[in-house]
């Protein structure tokens, strides 16, 4: 019976070991960390896995996600440059690298992000006109992305990336871009239109200019073709008259025969030809005609037999 007193105080030192052990062993889960603070002070930040801190004196402060988390940036209605009302939402990506300047820099650090997101987005989108802020958007969130991770730095917080998750104008605003937008699209097939006509115009002018230049070249060519006939006729006219000449200072009196025979039927077949001639009557000597005749075929045959002159 005296050793139920030592038992009884051995099993509640046990017991209160255990109890103390148990306060003293922490387990954070793997993407987390917790600080610890001592009497209400921050001195260390416990890491995934195993930790053990003093019971009693030391307690868990904060327990934060390093993991990349997202925040939903609610919509709002921002004014651009040019006074068009636009709505705009987003979403924010970002992760802790400080886990002590994110638990004891800012009080409430997710509502801070969003805070911090919407009035940079009013400023962005205020810089800009309405065309910019519809076309540019990746540039939007670039911009973004710099401005809040330069703000949220001393709170040990990196932003990873910002996406406008949705741009949408008032139906009233939409519909007069509908009609903008009808108008330049006439207004472009009325100018392609006109340049085509313009062109079509150009390239006929072109076409009659060159064609004009084509046939004022042939018309010379022919001229001078014509020239060049006619120079020949006359040198073969003054060959002819320097043979018959000469023949006649020889006392050749076939020669004038063949000559003025020559003459003679061009003119008749000259007469011949005429449009307005269905009939011609001339008094003419048959005897003339044949000698000039017979006086060309003897001139010929004296040509071709030069040694019996």
């Amino acid at each position: 019976m005296t050793f139920e007193p030592i038992v009884l105080f051995a099993l509640t030192i046990v017991v209160v070991a255990i109890l103390v052990l148990y306060a003293g062993i922490k387990t954070v889960p793997q993407g987390e960390q917790w600080t610890v603070e001592r009497f209400g002070r921050y001195t260390r930040t416990l890491q995934s896995g195993l930790c053990l801190i003093v019971p009693f004196i030391d307690r868990i402060g904060r327990r934060l996600s390093v993991m990349e988390q997202v925040l939903d940036v609610p919509a709002q209605t921002v004014i651009s440059k040019d006074n068009a009302a636009v709505i705009a939402d987003g979403v924010v990506f970002y992760r802790v690298q400080d886990t002590a300047r994110a638990a004891y820099q800012v009080q409430n650090l997710e509502e801070a992000i969003v805070n911090l997101t919407t009035t940079n987005l009013r400023s962005v989108i205020g810089s800009m006109d309405l065309d910019d802020t519809l076309s540019k958007r990746a540039e939007i969130n670039e911009i973004l992305m710099a401005i809040i991770d330069e703000a949220t730095n001393p709170w040990g917080v990196k932003i990873m990336r910002i996406e406008i998750r949705d741009l949408r104008m008032s139906e009233d605003l939409q519909a007069a871009m509908n009609l903008q937008m009808t108008a330049e699209r006439k207004r472009r097939a009325s100018v392609t239109e006109a340049n085509g006509l313009r062109e079509a115009e150009i390239l006929k002018a072109q076409g009659e200019r060159e064609a004009e230049i084509l046939r004022a070249q042939g018309l010379r060519e022919a001229a001078f073709l014509e020239a060049e006939a006619r120079e020949r006729a006359a040198e073969a006219d003054a060959r002819a008259t320097q043979v018959v000449s000469k023949a006649i200072a020889e006392g050749d009196i076939q020669a004038i025969q063949f000559f003025l025979g020559q003459k003679y039927v061009e003119a008749l077949g000259q007469i011949g030809a005429a449009e307005n001639s269905k009939l011609v009557l001339m008094p003419l000597e048959a005897g003339g005609v044949t000698g000039a005749v017979a006086g060309i075929g003897e001139l010929l045959k004296t040509v071709g037999n030069p040694q019996k002159s």
